[in-house]
């Protein structure tokens, strides 16, 4: 992987390989993590198929990549797999870590549109329009 990426962990699974990456996300104003699995035929003249896997409240972006063992199934059918963190973190929004149900670990994948978490609580336009744009 190069920039913006920086790996934080690597690791060779089921012939493939997990990696654990960070980089700056502007839209979010701080550094996310994502985990991406990349299958053994990745890289072999071609784009692979990818799955984005959305966990959910509390989690990160290695609850999924430690325990559901997804990898074995994405190796055997060529697939790349990319859990991003659920939420911007270190934000210093107010509020951001009162609850445990709403925001720190509890982005829902929205766009906020209002004070305090707007703008820079954007999970949705980072998930489905930066990250794959970065990724590509």
């Amino acid at each position: 992987m190069t920039a913006p990426f920086e790996v934080l962990e690597e690791h060779r699974a089921f012939g493939g390989t997990q990696l654990r990456l960070a980089h700056d996300a502007e839209r979010l104003g701080c550094r996310m993590t994502l985990s991406l699995y990349l299958p053994p035929n990745a890289g072999e003249g071609g784009p692979v198929p990818v799955l984005y896997w959305l966990s959910g409240l509390t989690c990160t972006d290695e609850n999924f990549t430690h325990k559901a063992g997804a990898q074995r199934v994405a190796a055997a059918l060529g697939l790349a797999l990319v859990a991003p963190d659920t939420s911007p973190r270190g934000l210093g929004t107010p509020g951001e870590d009162e609850r445990w149900d709403l925001g720190t670990g509890a982005s829902f994948y929205v766009t906020a549109t209002a004070a305090p978490w707007a703008p820079r609580w954007n999970l949705h336009d980072y998930v489905i329009r930066d990250l794959p744009a970065l990724l590509e």
